[in-house]
């Protein structure tokens, strides 16, 4: 959905915004609340600095977690940064045999004056090799 979009509070106004999807991952190292929760607030911050995404331009998040993590929501990670008003949810990646263990995915969607060639999808940790069609 592109082109001019009424502005609230101010008709006359128009904005040239998209509404884009972001991609991005990270692995564990271990299953534990405080890593799991400081490796995905990584994430999210690359993501929306790489990326120019102020808190008003975050339409929801979707997380995905492979079956190996069990310790905590990592929804809670953006809520700690002020996402509460946020649509988050979590959900668990399909059981695949030699898929990355203990992988969290996020897929953040937001409004965005870029073109989705312009985005910056974020991989980090062993989450790297999951997109070898990404620049580094």
């Amino acid at each position: 959905m592109t082109g001019p979009t009424r502005c609230p509070g101010n008709l006359a106004a128009v904005s040239d915004t998209s509404v884009l999807a972001l991609r991005g991952a990270t692995t564990l190292d271990v299953d534990q609340k405080d890593h799991l929760l400081e490796r995905v607030r990584t994430l999210l911050s690359h993501m929306l600095e790489g990326n120019g995404i102020a808190h008003d331009d975050l339409i929801s998040i979707l997380f995905t977690a492979t079956p190996d993590v069990h310790s905590v929501f990592p929804a809670l990670a953006a809520r700690q940064m002020g996402m509460g008003d946020v649509p988050l949810i979590c959900a668990q990646e399909l059981d695949i045999v030699g898929a990355k263990p203990l992988c969290i995915r996020v897929m953040m969607h937001v409004t965005s004056p870029r073109s989705r060639a312009e985005l910056h999808h974020v991989y980090l940790e062993g989450a790297r090799d999951l997109r070898d069609d990404l620049p580094q």
